[in-house]
């Protein structure tokens, strides 16, 4: 049968594991998209226009 663990030990190795998840979680958010070599011009299909509301015939 293992052995019961500390409270100390417990509480350090759930601190650890939140500082570790905190990190992740800041490291996560600053990463942005790569950036583009060289620019391009946005290429947007056209939208068709379409009436709201009730039709009038």
């Amino acid at each position: 049968m293992p052995e019961r663990t500390s409270t100390t030990a417990r509480y350090a190795r759930g601190f650890a594991a939140a500082v570790v998840a905190v990190a992740t979680l800041v490291l996560a958010a600053n990463a942005g998209p790569a950036k583009a070599s060289e620019p391009r011009p946005a290429q947007q299909a056209p939208q068709a226009w379409q009436p709201v509301g009730p039709a009038s015939d």
